[in-house]
């Protein structure tokens, strides 16, 4: 057809514009794109390997101090469970943040928007001065880093009590008469497993 280059495929040097610029964003765009995203900042996410690493580790010590299992006999099994459930754990952490963030957010949003006004109202004399964009951004990007630090830490707590109070009802209560080794990779696998799946429909 006329005015089009039928050249197929396209000569070095030459390049599609289809692609959108990402620096183009404004600040706004930025933050409502990482609400909508799963993706956790690597900070937050290193926070979460250890936290998942630490409670995951814990039933190694009850089962070592209470049914008396031996490290050096069962150290392959400790391993390899500690390592799924701090997978399944981590996974957990990253779907409660992502559900708790915007209705955090949403119930933030009032007391983060009088604190922020009132910080703009004291750096200038005149508030005309302080331009509505400008005002909506500090709120938006205040709201998401209040909500983003509650959802963080809530979903460690909520997640980690989940799985020892899991790992004891079964440990103690449901998985008793199996074999210690059993019990252990029982209650924490499943414990873990367990946590992950709600973790998917958390309200």
């Amino acid at each position: 057809s006329s005015g089009i280059n039928a050249e197929w495929p396209l000569r070095p040097g030459y390049k599609l514009y289809f692609e959108p610029d990402m620096s183009a964003l404004t600040a706004e765009e930025e933050i409502l794109l990482n609400d909508f995203s799963r993706n956790v900042p690597r900070s937050t996410s290193i926070l979460f390997h250890l936290n998942a690493l630490f409670v995951s580790a814990l039933p190694i010590w009850l089962f070592w101090r209470i049914q008396q299992l031996e490290l050096d006999t069962y150290w392959i099994m400790f391993a390899i469970v500690t390592l799924v459930s701090t997978f399944l754990m981590s996974l957990a952490y990253k779907n409660v943040k992502y559900q708790l963030k915007h209705k955090i957010a949403q119930r933030r949003h009032a007391g983060v928007t009088v604190e922020v006004l009132q910080q703009v109202a004291d750096a200038t004399s005149d508030k005309k001065k302080a331009v509505k964009k400008e005002k909506d951004d500090r709120v938006l990007f205040k709201k998401t880093e209040v909500a983003d630090l509650e959802a963080t830490h809530f979903s460690i707590f909520y997640n980690n009590a989940l799985f020892l109070f899991l790992t004891i009802i079964l440990s103690f209560y449901i998985l008793k008469n199996f074999t210690p080794g059993a019990n252990y990779l029982g209650s924490s696998v499943t414990s873990a497993c367990v946590v992950a799946f709600m973790s998917t429909g958390a309200n």
